[in-house]
């Protein structure tokens, strides 16, 4: 037997719900105007499978609103690094059946967009200049967007999964969360793919306890 394509696998009540959530959010933001809103709730409505979603919702961020943390740090770089100067800028990653990977020291400002569809995107945050708070908005369409953290970062989750997961995987080190993390808010949502958060050691570290002291 031969397997089934997911994008022909049909869809329920609740998936369409859902979708028509993120639907009205991108209206509410000025992302769709309401002539739009209407012809896209219609076709989510009308549809039955998931590849009939995904003309609907690829080109969206969709996100939700929820109340935000009460802390307000300052703004401050991830990671105990050292001082440097200027680092690349980086305000969106986008992987189209191929792999976009950021990593070492970058800039994302106070907002970042990753889109992959049937790819993957990786983003690195352990050397990154993060503000106060950051929000990512990660779409996912039949493939993946992963985030790396490290401990001392604050990490909200608000996506929405489809046919997907949209979640924290279980961290390879102790979270060090306090008064003056920085937060990395993540919206969105993934259908058919994946949007996983990691929180590792230091860039290097599982290298330098295989390799012991170095000697000098």
């Amino acid at each position: 037997m031969e397997p089934v394509d997911p994008r022909a696998m049909r869809i329920s009540d609740a998936d369409r719900h859902r979708v028509a959530d993120l639907l009205r959010d991108a209206a509410g933001e000025g992302r769709l105007d309401l002539e739009e809103l209407e012809h896209r709730l219609e076709a989510t409505y009308a549809a039955k499978t998931y590849g009939d979603l995904v003309p609907i919702t690829v080109d969206l961020p969709g996100h939700r609103d929820d109340t935000p943390p009460s802390r307000q740090p300052a703004p401050r770089r991830a990671g105990s690094v050292p001082a440097r100067g200027p680092v690349p800028a980086h305000p969106s990653s986008f992987a189209l059946m191929s792999e976009t990977r950021r990593s070492g020291p970058w800039a994302l400002g106070d907002q970042h967009t990753a889109v992959a569809v049937m790819g993957s995107v990786v983003l690195d945050l352990r050397e990154a200049d993060l503000a106060a708070e950051v929000t990512i908005y990660a779409t996912a369409v039949m493939g993946s967007v992963e985030i790396v953290v490290d401990a001392r970062t604050a990490v909200v989750l608000e996506g929405v999964p489809i046919m997907g997961g949209f979640d924290e995987r279980r961290s390879r080190v102790v979270p060090e969360i306090g008064p003056d993390s920085p937060v990395v808010r993540i919206k969105g949502f993934a259908l058919m793919g994946s949007v996983d958060v990691k929180r590792k050691g230091p860039p290097g570290e599982l290298k330098r306890r295989l390799l012991g002291p170095s000697e000098g």
